[in-house]
Parts: C-alpha cells; sequence; structure tokens
C-alpha cells in the first residue's frame, strides 16, 4: 500500500475509531483541486487513494481527477477500480459460480492450487430470477409457484449450495426473500463499508458491480455501482480491477415538485427519454438540484434503476438527510448509520442546500412539475407515450404491422392478455404499491376487476412488500382485482411471464392478433415478456390495475370510461388514489421493525431450501445434468498465452443484424420454443417439453446456450430476408444459426457477424458474448456497442469492431455471400487502434474499409491476448 499524499486520518463514528483515506488532506499534500468534482468522482478518487500500489494505481492516476476539473469534465485516463464487494442473481450467477468451477479444475490440470480460484471481496447471490407465473388470480397462487420453483431448480439449487460450502467470500439469498436489488437496497448495502488493510481497520464508501445491468439502483442510496457481465464480475471477485476511463459525467438538475397524481414511475420514463436521446452510453449521470429533496429514497432508487435503459453507466444521488432517514427505517445499526454522516461530511460527500454544485461534463434540466403521466413502449424503455397518446400510438404499430383495431370487448388487436406488477423498479417503491393497492380498493368496491383474458400477477421484490399491504388492507383488495401474490422475484419482467391460458394463445395464434402486456417493469424488448405478446408497456403499479381493469390499450385512460357499473361510466379519475392516503400508510406502516423482522432470516430460507443436500470439495463433481455442466473455455489451454494476435483469414458471415439488437435477442431468458435447437437438445436427453423451463434457468449448460443464442423469435437476420427468428443461410440453404455455425466450426471456418448502432443494449448478460465465442464468431463489426456486451465480448476473446467514416453495412452493400479478412492485428494489440476490413465478393471483386479496434484499455489487451478474461486469471493464479 502507498499512500503518496499522506492523506490517511482518523475519525470516531458511534463509538468507534476508524481510519480513513482523506480527501481535503490528499488535496492539501498536492496542491490541487479536488472540491469541484462530482460526488460520485470522489467515491472514485478515494478508491485511487486507497488502491495505490505504484503499478495498477499510480500517482498520477489520483491527479487525473483534478486535471478532469480542469478540463472542464473531460478525461483520457484510465483507471483501475477496486469494488467493495460484488452482487449477484441466480440467471447470471450460475453460470459465474460455474465458470469458477471450471477454472479450479483448469488449475488443478495446470498444477496449481484450485482454492486460489475464490472471492478475495464478499459476493452474495440473490435467487430471484427463476420463479415463473405458472399459476396465478387466487389463495394458492404462491404456494404452487414456490413449489414448482423448486422442483425445477434442484440442481441448480444443488450447485449453489455447493459453491456456499466450497467458496469463501461467498454467501446466498435463498429463493422466496426478495429481488437482489431490493433486498440490496432494504439491506446487504451499508453506504459506507469496513474492512482490514494491515491489521487496522478503515472506512470507505460502499461499492459493488453486479452481474445484472440494474445494480444501478443502490446509487439511489449514495452506492456506487453498475452491472458488468458475469465474465468480468468474476475476475473482480479474484482480485482483479474493473479497467475504466475517468468517465464523463453529466449533471441532471431537478427543479420542483411533482404535481399531484404523477408518480415516480412516470419521472423515470420522462428522465429515460431525455437522457436516451441525449446519449450518455458510458457516462455517469449525477442528480442535484433544488428538486432534489422533494425526492424520496424510494424515488431516487427507481430512477436510478433504469439507468441501463437511459444508456448510463449509472445515475447516482450523493449521500444527504434523506440517505440517513432512509437507513434509520430500514432498520441499520446506528453505528451504521452514525458512520455514514460523519464520514460524509469529514470527505466532502455530504450534500445539502448550502453544497456547491460540482463541475460536470455537461448538464440537463428538468421542471419536476412538467412530468406527465405516461408509460413507455411497445418494445423501447425509452419510447414515452403520454396517458392521453396511448391508443394512437398503438394505431401507428399496428398500421407498420398492418393489423386491425381491437372492438375492446373480446380478445382482440389491442387486447391485454399480462398485467403484471413486477420488477425492482417499482415494487421497490412504497408510494406506488401503496397506490395501486388503494386502485385496487376502490375498484373492487365498485365491483371491478380484470377482465377475464388478462394474466394478472403481484411479484413483490421483498417481504416487506407483502408486510405493509397486508397491514394496510390492501392485499386483500388487490385479490379481489386479480393480483394476488404469485412470488417474490423479476417473474414478468425478465420474462417468467409463464404460459397464458391455452384457448388465449390459440385465438392468438388463429387469428394473427396483436396483443398487449403492460408491467411495471424496466424491459419491454422483443420477445422478452411472452413470445406471443409483441407490444409491451412499461408504467406504474397503480395503472397496471386500472389497465387490467380496461382491458386493451385501444384507449384513452385519462379520459375515457375504462368501465361502465349500472349504467354508469367509470373513469380513472374515480379510482384513482390520493396522495394524502398513500402518505398516511406508508409513514404508519413502513417502520424499522418491519424491516429487522422480515431480514432476520435472510439468509436461512425456507424448509425446503434447507433440506436440500450437498457434499463439498475442493473441486465440483459433475454429472449429466441438463443444468450444470462443464464448459469447455479451458479444454487445450497452455500455461502460457501467445504474445502476438493473429489476422482473422477468410471468414465468412453468421448474420448481418439492424439496429438496436439487444442481449436478449442475442441470448433469450426466456422461454424455450418447441422448434428450437436447445429444444431438440433437451428432447434428445429425455426432458418432457413441460419441463424444459427457461434459457435462463439453464444458463449453467453451455450445449443449451449455445443453441440458444440467437434464438430469440423476434430476432431478424437481414441475410435471411427479413424472417423472424435465429436463421441464416448456409450455402444457399435456410437453416438455424446454430447449425450453420458448427457446419462452419466443423471446416475451420472463421465467422462474423456485422451489426448496425447499439448492438448489446440491455441485460448485462454474460451468455450474449459466450454463446457468441462458442459459435465461433472471431469478431463482431457494428455502428456502435453498448456498454457491457462490448466490455463482455473482449473478456470472452471476441474482437469488437466499429466502423469508421460513416462507413455501415449498408452502405458497403453487404449480402452475406462475402469472405471477410480483418488485417493489422499480427502487428501487435494497442487500445483503440485502426485495422483494416477486407471485403472479397461472391465475383472475386474486393473492398476495403477502416475498422475501430473496441479493445479500449491496456488490461483488455492482456485479456484478449490469452484468450479471454478467464484464462488470463487462471494463468496468473497458476504461474
Amino acid at each position: 500500500m502507498k499512500n503518496s499524499f499522506d492523506s490517511i486520518r482518523q475519525i470516531q463514528a458511534g463509538g468507534k475509531g476508524y481510519n480513513y483515506f482523506s480527501i481535503p488532506e490528499a488535496q492539501k499534500a498536492c496542491g490541487v483541486d479536488f472540491s469541484k468534482l462530482p460526488y460520485s468522482l470522489k467515491v472514485l478518487l478515494e478508491n485511487m487513494l486507497r488502491t495505490e500500489d505504484g503499478v495498477a494505481v499510480t500517482k498520477d492516476d489520483i491527479l487525473a481527477f483534478a486535471k478532469w476539473v480542469e478540463n472542464k469534465g473531460r478525461s483520457d485516463r484510465e483507471i483501475a477500480f477496486s469494488p467493495a464487494r460484488v452482487l449477484m442473481q441466480d440467471f447470471t450467477g450460475v453460470p459465474a459460480v460455474v465458470d469458477l468451477a471450471a477454472m479450479r479444475d483448469a488449475m488443478k490440470k495446470l498444477g496449481g492450487n484450485p482454492e486460489k480460484i475464490n472471492p478475495l471481496i464478499p459476493v452474495d447471490l440473490v435467487i430471484d430470477h427463476s420463479v415463473m407465473v405458472d399459476k396465478y388470480g387466487d389463495k394458492n397462487s404462491f404456494k404452487e409457484n414456490v413449489e414448482l420453483e423448486m422442483e425445477r431448480n434442484i440442481e441448480r439449487y444443488k450447485f449453489l449450495k455447493w459453491g456456499q460450502k466450497a467458496l469463501s467470500n461467498f454467501r446466498v439469498v435463498p429463493p422466496g426473500t426478495g429481488i437482489c436489488h431490493q433486498v440490496n437496497l432494504e439491506y446487504l448495502a451499508q453506504v459506507v463499508w469496513t474492512g482490514e488493510k494491515n491489521g487496522q481497520v478503515f472506512a470507505y464508501p460502499d461499492s459493488l458491480v453486479g452481474t445484472d445491468s440494474h445494480t444501478t439502483m443502490i446509487n439511489g442510496l449514495a452506492v456506487l455501482g453498475w452491472g458488468v457481465g458475469g465474465i468480468e464480475a468474476e475476475a473482480a471477485m479474484l482480485g482483479q480491477p474493473i479497467s475504466m476511463l475517468i468517465p464523463e459525467v453529466i449533471g441532471f438538475e431537478l427543479s420542483g415538485k411533482l404535481n399531484k397524481g404523477v408518480t415516480a414511475t412516470d419521472l423515470v420514463l420522462t428522465v429515460t427519454q431525455m437522457l436516451r436521446k441525449k446519449g450518455v452510453v458510458n457516462k455517469f449521470v449525477e442528480f442535484y438540484g433544488e428538486g432534489m429533496p422533494a425526492l424520496s429514497l424510494a424515488d431516487r432508487a427507481t430512477i436510478a434503476n433504469m439507468a441501463p435503459e437511459y444508456g448510463a453507466t449509472m445515475g447516482f444521488f450523493p449521500i444527504d438527510a434523506e440517505t440517513i432517514k432512509f437507513l434509520k427505517t430500514t432498520n441499520r445499526p446506528i453505528g451504521t448509520i452514525d458512520l455514514v454522516e460523519v464520514y460524509a461530511k469529514e470527505q466532502g460527500m455530504w450534500c445539502d442546500k448550502d453544497s456547491p454544485a460540482p463541475v460536470f461534463t455537461d448538464v440537463m434540466k428538468l421542471d419536476l412539475a412538467t412530468v406527465e403521466p405516461c408509460v413507455a413502449g411497445p418494445k423501447r424503455p425509452q419510447d414515452r407515450i403520454g396517458l392521453t397518446q396511448v391508443a394512437n400510438e398503438f394505431k401507428k404499430f399496428s398500421d407498420e404491422l398492418k393489423v386491425q383495431q381491437g372492438i375492446n370487448n373480446e380478445l382482440d388487436n389491442g387486447s391485454i392478455v399480462i398485467a403484471a406488477i413486477t420488477s425492482c423498479t417499482n415494487t421497490s417503491n412504497p408510494y406506488v404499491m401503496v397506490a395501486a393497492g388503494i386502485v385496487a380498493k376502490k375498484a373492487a368496491a365498485l365491483g371491478l376487476k380484470a377482465k377475464p383474458w388478462v394474466k394478472t400477477s403481484l411479484a413483490p421484490g421483498s417481504q416487506v412488500v407483502t408486510e405493509y399491504l397486508e397491514k394496510a388492507g390492501l392485499q386483500t383488495e388487490l385479490d379481489k382485482v386479480g393480483f394476488n401474490l404469485v412470488g417474490y422475484g423479476c417473474t414478468t419482467c425478465i420474462g417468467n411471464s409463464g404460459p397464458l391460458n391455452p384457448e388465449i394463445e390459440l385465438a392468438i395464434k388463429e387469428k394473427n392478433l396483436l396483443v398487449a402486456s403492460v408491467l411495471s417493469g424496466n424491459r419491454n424488448f422483443e420477445g422478452r415478456v411472452h413470445p406471443f405478446v409483441k407490444a409491451n408497456y412499461l408504467m406504474s403499479p397503480p395503472l397496471v390495475v386500472a389497465y387490467s381493469i380496461a382491458g386493451t390499450v385501444n384507449i384513452n385512460l385519462a379520459e375515457d370510461a375504462i368501465a361502465e357499473v349500472n349504467g354508469r361510466k367509470i373513469y380513472l379519475k374515480d379510482i384513482w388514489a390520493d396522495e394524502v392516503e398513500i402518505n398516511e400508510i406508508v409513514e404508519r406502516l413502513i417502520t424499522p421493525q418491519v424491516f429487522k423482522d422480515k431480514y432476520a432470516g435472510v439468509f436461512r430460507g425456507t424448509k425446503e431450501w434447507q433440506d436440500i443436500e450437498v457434499g463439498v470439495g475442493q473441486t465440483y463433481i459433475w454429472d449429466d445434468s441438463t443444468y450444470i455442466n462443464n464448459p469447455p473455455y479451458f479444454e487445450g489451454m497452455q500455461k502460457k498465452s501467445g504474445d502476438t494476435a493473429s489476422n482473422i483469414k477468410n471468414a465468412k458471415i453468421l448474420a448481418l443484424f439492424s439496429d438496436s439488437i439487444t442481449t436478449d435477442h442475442i441470448s433469450p431468458a426466456g422461454n424455450i420454443s418447441a422448434t428450437s435447437p436447445a429444444a431438440k437438445f433437451l428432447e434428445a436427453k429425455g426432458v418432457a417439453r413441460k419441463d424444459f423451463n427457461s434459457y435462463g434457468a439453464r444458463r449453467g449448460n453451455h450445449e443449451i446456450m449455445m443453441r440458444g443464442t440467437f434464438a430469440n423469435v423476434r430476432i431478424k437476420n437481414e441475410m435471411a430476408g427479413g424472417l423472424e427468428g435465429g436463421i441464416t443461410i448456409y450455402k444457399d440453404e435456410m437453416i438455424s444459426i446454430y447449425d450453420a455455425a458448427m457446419n462452419y466450426k466443423s471446416a475451420n471456418t472463421p465467422l462474423v457477424i456485422f451489426a448496425g448502432k447499439d448492438y448489446g443494449m440491455g441485460s448485462s448478460r454474460d451468455w450474449a458474448a459466450k454463446g457468441t465465442y462458442l459459435l465461433g464468431v472471431k469478431a463482431v463489426i457494428s455502428e456502435s456497442f453498448e456498454r457491457i456486451h462490448r466490455s463482455n465480448l473482449v473478456g470472452m476473446g471476441v474482437l469488437p469492431l466499429e466502423f469508421t467514416n460513416g462507413q455501415t453495412r449498408t452502405s458497403l452493400n453487404l449480402t452475406g455471400n462475402e469472405t471477410i479478412t480483418i488485417s493489422g492485428l499480427d502487428n501487435g494489440i494497442r487500445p483503440k487502434m485502426k485495422l483494416q476490413l477486407e471485403i472479397t465478393r461472391a465475383d472475386k471483386t474486393k473492398e476495403t474499409a477502416e475498422l475501430l479496434c473496441r479493445i479500449d484499455t491496456v488490461n483488455e489487451v492482456g485479456y484478449y491476448l490469452n484468450g479471454g478474461i478467464l484464462h488470463k486469471v487462471v494463468r496468473d493464479l497458476a504461474a
């Protein structure tokens, strides 16, 4: 540990003494000004002071933060960030633990110690992505869904229990507890972390990376954290720092106050549209201004949660009085709360009305009073629609797809077939959840309930939600309308919406209907919610209830009657929740005792979880499971890597994609189609169709995930004439992308993929990169990449390359018949170097283009040369 600026000082808090690395003292010692840094960058700066070693983190890295201010919020300095901890959910966590188990095997084969493959920092895995909405609409829904979850996932859960025993610094929050981000917000996060270093106790800002995009939710509690791929998270667990450039920080000034009837969901959808239009990929967003104190911590968490949807690395709120209030409400230890306040004030990380505005790279402004009720859809979170315009916008969408408008009184185009109160984004916010309960109460009093064709569900993010809804008498009212508890987990938002009524599915298929879903989630990408539902709308929980009663999106919910009772027309205003009533319930029932009770046994789990028995050993004993399998990443791996890379010669094109290809398109998480290569594999293994489960649940088996890569039912490969589904052209024949890739692989033919803008947007899904790698794809060439997926591709040894000079796949008239060579790699790889693309057409004519290599940092060069980040870690530890 170096300490170039002699910045270690002591503070007293909660009756204890702590050492810490003081930013004000470092500022004095080096004679530069750190005080004008955004609060989020002060957390990064402290990280540099504390981890300075003269190698990964240097004195110049620290001084670069002062230059960031001088350069008005810009820097090209690469830094190495070391998070305090890692957060995982089970969809991404299972393959991460599979990788750790495989790395232990690889270490053993290379003659190293397998136990070196072990988390060096705390890791929490919350099982929240596995429960599916099979049963709904009655009092037994929760019990039956939990039983099905345990039955389907017992192999995965046994494996996670092995990990819990075999790995140190690794805790598992069992199924049925809550969603990882809400559990993190309400229990795991500390705001200021403590740990030993050289025998002394140090206090430092809580920080993390998570294997889920919505890790950013914790930014609402002033904790620095964002989503990374499982590959990058595994490296962080094993002591590898996260390489990044000091980011630009966009200041988002809030003023005014939300009007009555406007929810935090309406606000976040407005913010998402504004920031996505601005363009904030790879940037931090930091909120400030006189309007910020008017936002509850829950409202802030709602906004921070959707940072992936507005494209930012994170959306940060600094520590203030509201932070302290929330820590007290959620029953954090008094000593922790005292430490947070003392530490923040000592470090210049406390924000109040007298705090000067930091220097920002750029500034955006929003008057909260201008926010109006809205939804987002039908297929992107940033496509905000005012509540009065939903029917008109649906008509435009249906016109694009050449379907007719619905007639509102039976299943037709525009009918809502799924209405789900779900997702970490909104179920963490008691104000909108209580509002949903009050809307249900008023509707039930009028004899209203969801239309019979609507599949309704309520999946809270923690057991705390059920507690306050029940105590307020609102869960009974939600039950009456149709929103019975179905489980604690992501459910519909992650694609675990379960099957529709068979009659409904049949009608959709026979009539080719354009039906809709409404959900209080954060993602509505094509093919995500349900394969038969093309129009998906994000909205607040009370609006989900109201739309379920209307039963259609062919309605101006703000002005049209949503129902009729005894000849009386009922409007939204007749059942809408009163703000005074909402606040009274929240203030009365959201108490520290509720959190104390519900989190007392957070790691204990149900009897079914406790009864799972597993052996323990240094390495995992693999069997013929269709859920857990030893991946082939390390087959034939040598102890030493090569020092240079080879050019990619005579590659064939596997697919041509347009703009906005998401990780859902690349690696779906939902249903396994009965006609897919993955289904054929499972059937050959004797798995019945009813037991297919989902791609997300089977991420521990590479055989299934390879076959699921590019298998989304809505993905369109331009080589296949615009047809939907994971298909391509191989020797003039239309076959699955998987089958074509295997044919090319057997002939040792390298593959490339071409795409448009924002390739890889969406979830931090490491299988989108792993599957690409296992199919034999050597490079992905696009107009631009989303942050996490670009990083994941490098982490798997796949080259992310961008067009330059305005060229695109369309300007080059690519058809998919061409042969591709990428040269310049053999001259030594440097971050963001230029490479040459050579295109040989079917008539033997050639054309060249320049490409930008999106290996962005020196560390990433090392990952690529090793064949991936996991290979580098194993080699380093085996040396």
